[in-house]
């Protein structure tokens, strides 16, 4: 089986995890390291920038399946040349801290080049989780018709204090989650459930429909390489018991 087939097959069985160094993280000692946790701890996928040497390390460095996040479709395609299993158009979360916003419009038009660029690689597109819900659904099914594998919801940031303990984790997973209950609700595509997920709020997007989760400051953020596995471990488990109980259902 491909490194993209056993990633699919995770899709499938609603158990996919995808554990992100992150899109603006180009420190190659922490994206090695995330790598790591993610191999170990038996994750669906990586997730890296679209630097060249860290693609090529990361490569060199685990059979794991890898995905490339840019904005960018001509390095995206660079990635696929470069070993990557997979490509997404996003994650956009970590590029609103630096005062950039993008419309409905300008994703679908990224998408549609990063397409004509890669063909049949599968690709992953985040929906802008700034969008109003209805824009968001149009675009997710404007994306389903152009052949997007993948759909990857997220939240949004916000320089507001959240709550602490328990509650802050559910407020920061909060909109993400709504908005994979509306676009389960409304394409056939399988949705990513991204931003604020952690073993806290990883089993919420599973209940709202999530096919797999993308898991990224829970994870990259620890300091301790033991700390980045043991979270890891726990939110495959959590996603393990997920695809246990979607069988039962049957």
């Amino acid at each position: 089986m491909s490194r993209i087939e056993s990633f699919k097959r995770a899709l499938e069985e609603k158990r996919a995890v995808k554990i992100i160094a992150g899109i603006d993280n180009f420190d190659i000692e922490s994206v090695k390291k995330v790598v790591t946790a993610a191999s170990n701890s038996g994750a669906s996928a990586v997730d890296i920038c679209a630097d060249e040497k860290i693609i090529t390390m990361v490569r060199e460095m685990t059979d794991m399946p890898v995905f490339v996040s840019s904005i960018v479709p001509e390095e995206l395609a660079h990635a696929v040349s470069l070993g990557a299993d997979a490509v997404e158009l996003g994650n956009f979360d970590a590029l609103y801290k630096k005062g950039m916003t993008f419309t409905s419009a300008q994703v679908l038009n990224l998408a549609k080049r990063t397409k004509e660029l890669i063909g049949d690689v599968f690709f992953c597109v985040t929906i802008p989780g700034e969008l109003e819900i209805s824009e968001q659904v149009e675009l997710a099914r404007e994306l389903e018709l152009l052949g997007v594998n993948l759909i990857q919801t997220e939240g949004h940031f916000s320089n507001e204090s959240p709550s602490n303990g328990v509650r802050g984790l559910i407020e920061r997973a909060e909109l993400t989650i709504s908005n994979t209950i509306e676009l389960t609700r409304n394409i056939d595509l399988p949705v990513m459930t991204a931003t604020g997920i952690n073993p806290t709020t990883a089993s919420l997007a599973f209940a709202a429909g999530a096919s797999a989760i993308g898991c990224g400051s829970c994870v990259n953020k620890l300091d301790s390489e033991i700390s980045m596995v043991a979270v890891s471990r726990s939110l495959v488990e959590i996603a393990e018991r997920n695809a246990q109980y979607s069988v039962e259902l049957v």
